[in-house]
């Protein structure tokens, strides 16, 4: 059995419901996953809340129930959430839960025991908004506002612990340098870079417990009931917590680390000195993505543009779940620039790439097998070349058992590489090649001309076979992305693979996995109907 790949999602502040941000890291994750799953037979994914920020208890207060009451009821959000996504988690860590707790204790006492982690004061500007400290250079540059809200910073002065993440910075330098797709997209790794020249300051990792209720929930410094281990640092740990255990320590290290934009800096430095001073390898990328806006604006609560969970519930609900996370892995924000969430652009998208791409061409092939074959996959005779005469125009070749290949290769070496958009992209160009070979072959002209020639039927059999085979292998490259509607392509047609079979065995065209001659492939429902720009958006 081959070692998972491991990958993660940020856990998620419960302080709040789940919206497009949340889905769509989390939608990454599982695409990513579900590919490792293909190419290599095993993943294991992991998302799950962070639940002892100081917002937490505020809002439970504001809502008349107590903090681990208002944490239950979110966590039970984010799980809804991503369960209507499709999101297949292996794991959902809750911070709140004694295995994390626990394993938290071990790791600062670890620290403790190395010299890594000393009792200091600490004087700053405080974010209350992110429960995070700034930098004075990042507080400047703020204009002594928060970066992600606009609201005031504090100057805070503390007595708290600190970890030596000085002492790590050279380690982490060497590390970037040796991999460079440590942290991804480039555009990220150079912000990182970028600011490792300012030299890196030893951080604090607790807060003082005062008479504030919100300043008593979390988890205590070892030793130290007055003082509770910072939130972040609690929370980064996760990654770690759930796997290092005797039956899942194999798990580690992680993959990738999916995380948004706003928090780079905790997972591309703090996290790997952390790690590297608890003697554990690093993780093989920290890939930061963008923001989602929507119609060009960016999202706020002023504004009321959010992109909800109901929003993406109505879309789900006229267009299918899969076309949802189509576009959202297709045109989300993966690079370093934002992207937009806009209806014409959705409905454009969905159009192109699914009711024209793949639902046509699926529709089209099958309904010519139903209607020359009896719905019954014809055989082809060992043809899987074709070439002028038998193309139009005369100097197109197609080598389908080649050209498979290529795109199956292209398609497993860009998810390997993170490139989940770029993979997916390698379906979509084999049904356009498809719909190419249709038109150069014209099936369908072919059909009227059976009784001119005895070899016409065989000829017509290999074009058709050929075309469902080539459908079957980009369905298979599509299918983490949509993994409900290729499902139901493969029951259709009588082609779902085999458990344990890995992706470049059952994607081989005209092998093991291949239609069978005399296999059923039935019509079906249209997998994608197409959508009318005129209409007014569902939500």
């Amino acid at each position: 059995m081959p070692k998972p790949v491991y990958v993660t999602t940020p856990i998620y502040y419960v302080n709040d419901r789940p919206h497009i941000g949340h889905c769509y890291t989390t939608c990454v994750a599982d695409c990513l996953s579900r590919a490792h799953k293909a190419i290599g037979g095993a993943s294991f994914l992991l998302t799950g809340t962070d639940e002892h920020a100081d917002k937490v208890v505020t809002s439970a207060k504001d809502h008349h129930v107590t903090p681990q009451a208002w944490a239950d009821r979110n966590a039970a959000e984010f799980k809804a959430a991503f369960d209507f996504m499709g999101c297949a988690y292996d794991d959902f860590i809750r911070t709140t839960e004694d295995r994390h707790k626990t394993k938290v204790l071990e790791y600062i006492r670890t620290l403790q025991k190395n010299d890594d982690v000393y009792l200091g004061e600490y004087a700053g500007w405080w974010d209350p908004s992110q429960e995070e400290y700034l930098t004075e250079t990042a507080a400047k540059e703020a204009g002594g506002v928060s970066p992600v809200t606009g609201k005031p910073l504090v100057r805070r002065t503390e007595r708290n612990y600190f970890f030596r993440l000085s002492k790590y910075q050279a380690a982490l330098e060497q590390h970037i340098a040796k991999h460079p797709d440590f942290i991804q997209p480039e555009a990220r790794r150079n912000e990182v870079m970028g600011r490792l020249r300012d030299g890196l300051q030893d951080i604090p990792i607790s807060r003082p417990i005062t008479d504030d209720p919100a300043t008593q929930w979390g988890i205590r410094m070892p030793d130290d009931p007055a003082h509770r281990i910072y939130v972040w640092i609690d929370a980064l740990f996760n990654y770690l917590t759930v796997v290092d255990t005797p039956e899942r320590k194999d798990l580690w290290p992680a993959h990738t680390h999916f995380i948004a934009k706003d928090i780079l800096w905790f997972h591309a430095v703090i996290w790997p000195c952390l790690l590297t001073a608890l003697g554990r390898e690093l993780p093989g990328h920290i890939y930061s993505h963008a923001y989602w806006v929507r119609d060009g604006r960016k999202m706020s609560k002023s504004l009321g543009n959010f992109v909800t969970i109901e929003v993406l519930r109505a879309y789900a609900a006229k267009f299918g779940r899969d076309a949802l996370r189509w576009y959202l892995l297709t045109q989300g924000p993966l690079g370093a620039t934002d992207a937009d969430f806009s209806h014409a652009k959705f409905v454009e998208t969905y159009n192109a790439d699914l009711a024209n791409g793949i639902g046509n061409c699926a529709s089209r092939v099958s309904n010519m097998i139903e209607k020359y074959f009896d719905g019954k996959a014809p055989g082809h005779g060992g043809t899987t070349r074709f070439e002028p005469p038998f193309v139009s125009p005369t100097d197109t070749v197609f080598d389908w058992k080649t050209d498979t290949a290529g795109y199956v290769r292209e398609a497993i070496a860009r998810m390997r590489a993170n490139d989940i958009a770029g993979a997916l992209q390698q379906g979509t160009a084999l049904i356009t090649r498809v719909d190419g070979f249709i038109n150069a072959t014209q099936p369908f002209k072919l059909a009227k001309k059976l009784d001119e020639d005895p070899g016409n039927r065989a000829k017509l059999g290999a074009i058709l076979w050929c075309c469902a085979e080539a459908v079957r292998v980009a369905s298979l490259l599509l299918a983490p992305a949509m993994p409900e509607k290729m499902a139901s392509l493969w029951k259709a047609w009588n082609c779902a693979p085999a458990a344990g079979v890995t992706l470049d065995e059952a994607a081989r065209f005209g092998g093991a996995c291949a239609l069978g001659e005399g296999a059923g492939i039935a019509k079906g429902e249209a997998l994608f109907m197409r959508a009318d720009a005129a209409e007014a958006p569902p939500a």
